[in-house]
């Protein structure tokens, strides 16, 4: 029944009851018992419609158990419990309803963010047209205070846009030329035209809000472990009460009996703290995929990360160039031009130097091929090339000389990822490249720690050197380096074996083996890979750390509040039997506390949804310690 229709109807059977009320202190006992049955029947017949929809579904609801006991009560004569009852369940109905949406209250504030309209630049003018009409390449202008309905490149202007939708984060981020924009996030201020990528049901907005839903719609181990009891408890209580009755020859008690034992608040103690908890996370740009995996991120132990993009900010420079047998910048224009079909961050990098120092990227290039977790082979103008690391010319053939291999190694140990580029069998080039160590690490990490993680990796299919360096600044427990993704695979499986729980986190198209073999796998949003949030159970919308701490705190709080539900709901239901067997506790006066413990089953849910990890400062400016990084 709606929210609506149960307010209509407890307004209609209270109207009835203060009635009958009146009629009492009138002492005219033949309209009272004639408005108690009224509002018995007013209310009585919407809960036996719902609880026959049931029965033909093969299912014995708590409105069934309800409606037995109400017609109980009728044929008695008990005619002011059974007012009270069907009352009492119908308001606590409306009650539960308007206080469930609550806890859904921060998917309904994404859906409310959905764009509806844009204004696209056609050759007539600008046409204002339904967000759902756009199509990949249009050209989108949006204005100071509108939202962005596409996910695409800004091709003009510039604006500070809030992408809170997004990411979570309130603070507005600076957009300018070539920035990519998302649906659902708002410009602040500025003016910005947008050639569209995405549009509709492909954004990632629109991803994120159908990710969420689902989320909250999947059940948790308990929760199905509930039902299945649900299924049972409820025919087990229709007997019981038979038994009560056979027993004692009293039908009230019989009756009341079948009320109090409704596993109502049961029933939603853990799907409502779920749903709650889920909410809460989307509003802090942190997706979890269901109900099952917050109870698996809340047990935990040990967590991997991946370097690149992950603890680093995944945005790397060219650092330093060093050629042999020919100029600094032809060696970099080949090495690009090879990159220019690579989506790795190293290889982008390398591009995006060539491109900032103007060099012409038009040579003839074939049979370029990626080789995961070491490089790629391509031929550039009639040339073959090899570009990668060590490994790679390992097993191309390609010998490193001694001052080759000394400037490499010196390149590592100051921090960078040394690329090296061979031609024709000879390396002719080292390309260094340097990340940095994102701002908020640290205090993400030991956050993690002081809620409860106990040992924390790092896998790189970097070098030593670099791997090091990162572990060392962040005091991780060990750093494995020059890993391919099978070998993280193995390094996950072998925690899992020796009975750790193990999270992985990472970002490239490299980890996501390993994201999928772990326990629970967590994927950056932004500069993730397409497939890695694919196969992750959770997705940090903003690429950010301290989202995974609050993740991981939220899930234990979330399955600590299931836990206290569940109690209250147990509990309630045992005291309220005993006090019935005792002959301390009645039909109506049993519904209420019976209604009012489903009450605070939501009730503490609800405070989930504004639940907040412990507030820490970050620092001021991103850590100036410089790291390389290569096939991370």
């Amino acid at each position: 029944m709606s929210q609506i229709k149960n307010a209509y109807i407890a307004s209609v059977t209270g109207a009835l009851l203060l009635l009958a009320l009146a009629f009492h202190f009138a002492d005219l006992s033949a309209l009272k018992d004639y408005s108690l049955i009224a509002g018995t029947l007013i209310a009585g017949y919407f809960i036996a419609i719902k609880a026959f929809q049931a029965l033909r579904m093969k299912a014995f609801s708590i409105e069934l158990l309800v409606t037995i006991a109400v017609i109980g009560a009728l044929i008695i004569g008990e005619y002011v419990e059974s007012a009270a009852v069907t009352f009492l369940f119908i308001f606590g109905a409306y009650l539960e309803t308007r206080t469930l949406e609550r806890t859904r209250s921060s998917l309904r504030d994404l859906i409310d963010m959905t764009p509806v309209e844009a204004t696209v630049i056609r050759p007539e003018g600008n046409v204002k047209i339904s967000a759902d009409d756009l199509v990949k390449g249009d050209r989108v202008l949006i204005r100071s205070g509108e939202r962005v309905a596409v996910d695409g490149t800004i091709v003009s202007g510039q604006a500070l846009i809030v992408e809170a939708a997004i990411t979570g984060e309130s603070v507005p981020a600076s957009k300018a030329l070539n920035d990519q924009v998302y649906s659902g996030t708002i410009v602040d201020n500025g003016y910005i035209e947008v050639l569209a990528d995405r549009v509709g049901d492909d954004t990632t907005f629109s991803k994120i809000i159908e990710m969420v839903e689902d989320a909250q719609e999947t059940k948790t181990r308990a929760q199905k472990f509930l039902d299945k009891f649900a299924n049972i408890y409820t025919p087990s209580i229709v007997v019981m009460s038979v038994l009560v009755y056979l027993f004692s020859k009293n039908v009230e008690l019989a009756l009341t009996f079948l009320v109090i034992a409704c596993p109502g608040a049961l029933v939603i103690s853990v799907p409502v703290s779920m749903v709650a908890g889920i909410g809460n996370g989307a509003r802090h740009g942190v997706l979890v995929k269901g109900g099952e995996i917050m109870e698996n991120l809340s047990k935990i132990n040990l967590i991997i990360f991946d370097k690149t993009g992950t603890l680093t900010q995944g945005k790397p420079t060219v650092t330093d160039i060093k050629s042999w047998g020919m100029n600094d910048d032809e060696l970099l224009r080949l090495v690009a031009q090879a990159e220019t079909v690579s989506e790795h961050h190293l290889g982008q990098t390398i591009v995006a130097e060539a491109k900032k120092r103007k060099l012409a990227l038009n040579e003839k290039l074939e049979n370029a091929r990626i080789i995961k977790g070491n490089g790629m082979v391509a031929t550039v103008a009639g040339d073959y090339w090899v570009i990668g690391n060590r490994k790679l010319m390992a097993d191309q053939n390609i010998m490193i000389d001694e001052h080759i291999e000394s400037y490499a190694t010196q390149r590592e140990k100051a921090g960078n990822t040394a690329i090296f580029a061979a031609t024709n069998n000879k390396i002719v080039g080292i390309i260094s490249i340097a990340d940095q160590i994102k701002p908020e690490a640290k205090m993400a990490l030991k956050q993690l720690r002081r809620d409860g993680v106990e040992k924390m990796i790092m896998l790189t299919g970097d070098n030593r050197h670099t791997a090091k360096l990162v572990g060392d600044e962040l005091g991780l427990d060990a750093a494995h380096a020059e890993l391919l993704p099978q070998d993280k695979v193995s390094w996950v499986n072998q925690f899992k074996k020796e009975g750790y729980r193990v999270a992985m986190v990472g970002d490239g198209i490299n980890d996501a083996p390993a994201l999928a073999t772990a326990d629970v796998g967590l994927a950056m949003g932004i500069g993730g890979a397409d497939i890695s949030m694919e196969t992750a159970d959770i997705v940090l919308m903003s690429d950010r750390l301290d989202q995974f701490a609050h993740a991981y705190s939220l899930a234990q709080a979330t399955v600590r509040n299931m836990k206290q539900n569940t109690v209250i709901a147990v509990g309630t239901v045992i005291v309220l039997l005993v006090g019935v067997l005792l002959g301390k506790v009645f039909l109506a006066s049993g519904m209420l506390i019976h209604e009012l413990s489903v009450l605070v089953v939501i009730l503490n849910a609800i405070r989930l949804v504004r639940y907040r990890s412990p507030q820490k400062k970050l620092p001021q400016s991103a850590d100036s310690l410089k790291l390389n990084h290569h096939e991370s």
